[in-house]
């Protein structure tokens, strides 16, 4: 029997709204995707305004909500249960996703799905592609940079994780620092393509350590370090300082999945692919390295198409399916959380 639910996504600088289904069979489908970006309302400050970020939401959200029901073709009365995004987040906009779905939950009588975020990035290549449990994940959404085992449903194991700056606040800080405005990463990403990755040598951080950490704050300091040697900038230069920063992170993300990799046998056995998921998975060179990487352990390799890598509502919706599949729902008591820990560290063996 088909389900279907509403998916609400207000954690940071994105208002999204989404209608997913499911059928019996367990193949999802996208039936609406409504996402509303404020990247202009923060360029001027050249990064998220908390503030700023919450009234958006709260200006646009119910428009959303209407529209993406509209495009899907239903109504409160077909839908099967309302999920949204209850963390982590910037807890003034998870709060305005949070009333609000409770709001339509109680009116409604439809369960409440409270969605962890950084699950519905990690659940995301399920509903794209069927991905099976057990695979390894690399995911890289906003602040957080880890390699998780995903063994189920709310079933995660962190293989490794960032003991500084998340990859995409490494990328965000560059592109501060080189002047090409917010967001950064595509904007990194478009200088790098023609510019040379070998012209400045710079540091690749942890590889080849044990554990699948990561470590991105030397890198970004390395890279101010030969900024300012060279200065003042051309644009050859911003774009060879690109080019070098990504082949960095590139090779830094490679050995550090291929750690993951062969610790995943101990947690969860033999992984179904390697999947990439979050903001940054939409950067080509990171994709095209994984992609060879998975290759080369006789792997799928799966990311989800460009628009479902960053914050949005279909995303929160198909989490909340599957946890409703599962008898997974809430009560309105769910607490809006800016912090919330997708999993717990693997255990380090000994020797």
């Amino acid at each position: 029997m088909q389900k279907t639910v509403l998916g609400i996504e207000t954690t940071c600088d994105e208002t999204a709204a989404a209608v997913v289904s499911v059928d019996e069979d367990g193949v999802g489908q996208i039936r609406a995707n409504e996402v509303l970006s404020q990247i202009a309302e923060h360029a001027a400050y050249g990064g998220v305004v908390p503030e700023i970020a919450a009234r958006a939401h709260v200006e646009v959200l119910d428009r959303l909500i209407a529209r993406a029901l509209d495009r899907a073709g239903t109504g409160f009365r077909d839908l099967d249960g309302i999920a949204v995004a209850a963390g982590p987040g910037l807890i003034g906009g998870v709060l305005v996703g949070l009333v609000t779905a409770k709001t339509l939950a109680l009116v409604t009588r439809k369960p409440l799905l409270a969605v962890n975020h950084l699950e519905a990035h990690a659940l995301t290549a399920r509903l794209t592609d069927g991905v099976a449990f057990p695979y390894l994940l690399l995911l890289v959404s906003g602040g957080h940079t880890q390699l998780v085992a995903v063994r189920g449903v709310g079933d995660y194991v962190r293989l490794g994780s960032t003991v500084d700056d998340a990859i995409g606040e490494a990328f965000d800080k560059v592109a501060k620092l080189l002047g090409l405005g917010y967001p950064g990463g595509p904007a990194v990403e478009r200088m790098a393509e023609a510019g040379d990755p070998e012209r400045f040598a710079l540091p690749r951080p942890m590889l080849g350590r044990r554990e699948a950490d990561f470590s991105l704050s030397g890198l970004k300091t390395a890279v101010r370090i030969e900024a300012e040697r060279i200065a003042p900038l051309a644009e050859r230069d911003v774009a060879d300082l690109c080019a070098s920063f990504q082949a960095a992170v590139v090779d830094v993300v490679v050995d550090r999945a291929r750690v993951a990799l062969r610790a995943f046998s101990d947690v969860a056995g033999r992984p179904t692919a390697l999947v990439a998921a979050g903001g940054v998975a939409a950067n080509g060179a990171i994709r095209r390295a994984l992609a060879a990487l998975a290759g080369e352990a006789g792997l799928s390799f799966v990311a989800p198409p460009l628009p479902l890598c960053g914050d949005n509502g279909a995303m929160i919706a198909w989490a909340g399916l599957e946890r409703l599949r599962l008898g997974l729902v809430d009560d309105l008591t769910a607490p809006a959380r800016p912090r919330w820990p997708l999993a717990a560290r693997a255990a380090v063996p000994a020797g």
